[in-house]
């Protein structure tokens, strides 16, 4: 599976911090400086938009992210997925977010 340029992305500056503890200390004071500093680009995100870094490092801690509430008048299915509701076949996956001692941060689990 290929990943996302945000996947890759967030692959970069996790793997730095775990290999620097400066730059981990930057990223966390920091997280903008930090990341274009790291990737040598400019990111564009909202004014009024913030980047938290949360240490997630210490393992006997399990960490949910509650992310924000999707605004389902905005989503559209595809065909396939149409045709899986109309049908009523097909698996259902849900994504549930791990901490980051776990490969790919996440993981499908059939419900």
């Amino acid at each position: 599976m290929k990943l996302t340029q945000e996947q890759e992305l967030y692959q970069k500056i996790v793997q730095r911090a775990w290999e620097d503890a400066q730059y981990k200390k930057e990223l966390m004071a920091n997280p903008l400086a930090a990341i274009e500093k790291l990737t040598g680009i400019k990111l564009n995100i909202p004014s009024d938009t913030k980047i938290v870094v949360n240490d997630q490092t210490d393992a006997s801690k399990v960490y949910i992210n509650i992310p924000i509430e999707p605004n389902m008048d905005d989503v559209e299915l595809n065909e396939e997925q149409l045709e899986a509701v109309a049908g009523g076949e097909g698996k259902y996956y849900e994504i549930i977010k791990l901490p980051p001692t776990f490969p790919g941060g996440c993981f499908p689990y059939d419900k």
